[in-house]
Formats: structure tokens, sequence, C-alpha cells
């Protein structure tokens, strides 16, 4: 059977425990990506059982990610829970700039409705506390949206717990968005913990850690010019060989259990108290189906055991997150 779906925060959406991170068919750090797999990956994830897609104002030069949704979700809109988020864009350097203003906003969330091409979002993020301002203000910019009936729920993304309070101090929070994954735990010490107090859901992003914990790239694996994974501490050096070594045995424990690796890390991630889904990015029909194929059956204690008697082997990892 299916994982059934899961309460998000107060807002009542019931979102599936896998969701389809849409980062990738933007097509801007990830290579081989085209419009018609990228609208195929997302019939696709809808088919497995997914009803979750995450999205951003940022997601594409121009938008292309919202734009690729709005084009492929028509005929299944009202059976769908669609997050997206503003308060980041890039500006005429091509670099990202924070602006988490009321105007900027509100602009930002009226883009991504046309974008979308629906009359409400489910779940609006501010994607980052903006550096040159309160929080305070970004909050009552997204509360302002939801009165207006522009949003659903108000969630906020890559933030600590004190920021996560000051926001809740003036809108109401159903969800935060942190990175979260087998080798990057920071969370469980205190956001989890509140999360789990308040009743905020947990969405994570990056289970498999951009791939790495997907267990597909040998250890001589050399990254083509324009893939952005090089840039991070996980996927060079010593770290890559301690990596490598805990792939091994999650390979062991996967094949043990008749799963792929993709299918036990992320069945551990949505395991762990707190974790409402996991964002699975994907630009293929496959990488979607493979990580969705979670969804079909839970891990077991044995299998827990073994993974967490692994990570103990490996120990702790450098790694570096981002926005």
């Amino acid at each position: 059977m299916p994982a059934p779906l899961r309460p998000l925060g107060n807002s009542g959406l019931l979102v599936s425990p896998v969701a389809l991170g849409c980062w990738p068919i933007a097509g801007m750090t990830s290579l081989g990506v085209n419009d018609a797999d990228s609208r195929a990956t997302i019939h696709a994830a809808l088919d497995a059982g997914i009803n979750f897609l995450d999205t951003a104002y940022i997601y594409g030069t121009d938008g292309q990610s919202e734009k690729l949704i709005g084009e492929t979700i028509a005929g299944n809109r009202d059976k769908l829970v669609i997050a997206t988020k503003g308060g980041i864009h890039w500006d005429a350097n091509g670099d990202r700039a924070f602006d988490g203003s009321r105007a900027t906003l509100h602009r930002e969330c009226r883009e991504s409705l046309r974008r979308l091409k629906i009359d409400v979002i489910d779940l609006y993020y501010l994607h980052a506390p903006d550096p040159n301002l309160p929080i305070e203000e970004s909050a009552a910019g997204i509360a302002e949206l939801q009165a207006a009936g522009m949003i659903r729920a108000a969630a906020v993304s890559n933030v600590s717990v004190d920021q996560l309070r000051r926001f809740q101090a003036v809108c109401p929070v159903d969800a935060v968005q942190p990175a979260y994954n087998m080798l990057q735990r920071q969370i469980e010490a205190d956001l989890v913990p509140y999360c789990r107090e308040q009743n905020i859901g947990i969405c994570i992003y990056w289970p498999l850690l951009k791939g790495l914990l997907a267990g597909k790239l040998a250890r001589d694996h050399v990254f083509e010019a324009g893939d952005g994974r090089a840039k991070y501490p996980m996927f060079q050096g010593q770290e890559w060989q301690r990596n490598q070594d805990l792939l091994d045995d999650l390979h062991a424990i996967a094949r043990d259990a008749g799963k792929t690796v993709p299918q036990l890390v992320v069945q551990w991630t949505i395991a762990q108290p707190g974790i409402t889904s996991a964002l699975c990015g994907a630009k293929r029909p496959d990488q979607i189906l493979e990580s969705a194929a979670a969804l079909q059956d839970e891990i077991t204690p044995e299998q827990l055991a073994r993974i967490a008697a692994a990570l103990d082997k490996r120990g702790p990892a450098i790694t570096r997150s981002a926005v």
C-alpha cells in the first residue's frame, strides 16, 4: 500500500511524504535538461502517488520551473499541493539578490501565480531571510498575501529557530524547509524539536545530497564542466572517499532488502521524527520514480539499525549548505 498523505502543520493540507523538487527542471546547474523530459517527470511523479510539487520564483533565469509546472498540471490542479517561494531573484549580473520586502514578495507572488496558471498558491515560503531587513517585515508581507487569499499557508525556508520564532510572532507558520539528509543532521538538535512542539511541518531538501546518496557516482567519477556539484566538499578528496565507503555499506543494506539505494535513503529520511516530506529533485522520469518507490513500503527496524551503524562508522561529515 502506498504511504498515506501527511498533514502539513495546521494548514489542512495533506501532502505525500515524497515531494517533487522542481529546481532541476529549471536547467541552471544540471546538465541535459529539456522541456519534454521535465514535463514527463512531472507526470511520472503524479502517476507514482506524489501530490506535492515544490518550486520557487528564482528556479530558472525567467521562471522556467514555475512555467513548466503551469503548462503541465492542467486537469490535475485539484489533486495537487503546490509550493513556491519568494524573496530571492536574479539581478542584472546573474547573481542572487535577496529582497524580502513586502512590495517584492507581493510582486513575486503575483508573478508566480501567473506562471503557474493557478488562482491560489497552496504553500508560500519566504525563500530565505533578507540580511538587510528584519524578518518580521517579510512575515508581514506573507501574512498580507494570506489575508488576500493569494496563498493558503505560509512557510519559511533556510531559517534558524530564532528567526522562525520571530517570523511566527507576525505570521503563523505551517512549514519550514531546511537542508537535511544522512550527512547533514544539524536540525535534529533544535529545529526538529521546536517544530514538533509547534506542529510545524518540516519539508526537507537535499535528501539525496545532490545525487551523492543515490549511490550512482563511481569513486573515480569526474564531473563535467558546468556541473555545480564539484564545488562542494562532500564531492572532493577524503570526504568523497569516506562517502563512497558509506555508500558501499548502503548498497549492501539495500541489496539485502531488495531495494535500490535511493529508495532506502529516502525511506530513512521520511521515517525520521518530525520530517513531513522529502523534496526529491529530478530532471527525468526514472529519477523521480526511483525516489517515489520509497512510498510503496516502510523501512524496517533492522534496516534502520544497520544504517545507524554505517553512519557511525562513517563519522561526522564536512558539508556546506546552500540556499
